[in-house]
């Protein structure tokens, strides 16, 4: 079974309504909803601590949980944070130095740490990341919103992360690395959350999510959740700069686009009788949505073909 089919099962067996979207919405008073979302890190499934330096693991623990949050539209406010670690890291200085790297980027967001828990694990570290954010009443942005006829955008370059990953799976250190590579690596080690994006679309956007399986994946689950399809041109997909660099062949750069995740990026419809030009010049028109119910169609030059998703899974 895989990891989101093991999710909707325990959903529906359990009539668990509040779960498929980046964050559960709750009731918090009369002029907002609450936010909350947690996210799991493990070593060796995650990361790897031979590549991944404390500072940069705690920045990147942190930003997978706030993307969520911007991928809802909402304010990121509080934030729990529960860490398993072996004895013999623990007689270090890693805790401290991940600490710092939470903290700093929480406190740029003015996002306030207010608990956790700390335990020994035999071997590997284990990363608990809960962040508690709130959004204007029923103005919460789900993946189940998509329309026939919206257009799909992407807030920036794809592709970077996980070509990161890959010069970090052939032993490239970031400090030895070349300009070019640090950036790539830079995607993968210190991704940042597009909060402040969100935020200025938000009576424009219909549906949304971020970017963290995959383009692929990511517009799947949108589809599945909204009932509809997709088509997406290839030229139009914004690959990160740097991609020529790792190959040259254009398939194997969609490739890393498509199918690479933890981008971080944020992907969202609008319907186009509400767009507004002016708000939407920094980001990426790549298609748009279709009737097709779960069909995504790729269209590169004159060729159509049906994209599977095939971004990250766990299982």
């Amino acid at each position: 079974m895989k990891e989101f089919e093991f999710i909707n099962q325990i959903k529906d067996k359990f009539n668990l309504q509040k779960i498929g979207d980046d964050c559960a919405v709750l009731p918090k008073n009369k002029t907002h909803d609450m936010l909350i979302t947690s996210d799991l890190i493990v070593e060796d499934i995650d990361f790897r601590r031979n590549w991944m330096v404390p500072y940069f693991l705690g920045h990147k623990a942190l930003t997978v949980s706030l993307s969520d949050i911007a991928a809802m539209g909402g304010t990121p406010l509080y934030s729990m944070l529960s860490i398993g670690i072996p004895e013999d890291v623990w007689k270090t200085d890693f805790v401290d130095e991940f600490y710092q790297g939470y903290l700093n980027l929480a406190n740029n967001f003015s996002v306030e740490l207010i608990g956790g828990d700390v335990s020994k694990t035999p071997d590997k570290i284990v990363i608990d990341s809960t962040v508690i954010g709130e959004v204007e009443k029923g103005e919460a942005k789900m993946r189940s919103s998509a329309q026939m006829g919206d257009l799909i955008y992407v807030t920036g370059q794809l592709g970077g992360a996980s070509a990161g990953l890959k010069l970090l799976e052939k032993g490239v250190k970031f400090k030895d690395s070349k300009a070019w590579q640090k950036s790539l690596i830079s995607k993968q080690l210190t991704p940042f959350p597009c909060l402040d994006v969100t935020s200025k679309l938000a009576s424009l956007i219909t549906s949304m999510i971020d970017i963290s399986d995959g383009l692929s994946s990511d517009l799947g689950h949108i589809c599945q959740a909204s009932q509809v399809g997709a088509k997406i041109f290839a030229d139009k997909i914004p690959l990160h700069k740097n991609l020529k660099n790792i190959t040259k062949d254009f398939s194997e750069q969609l490739n890393f686009a498509l199918n690479g995740g933890e981008d971080f990026e944020i992907l969202f419809t609008i319907n186009p009788k509400k767009k507004i030009q002016k708000n939407l010049d920094h980001f990426f028109c790549i298609g748009e949505i279709t009737a097709n119910i779960g069909n995504i169609e790729l269209i590169d030059r004159e060729k159509t073909t049906v994209l599977q998703p095939k971004g990250y899974q766990h299982f």
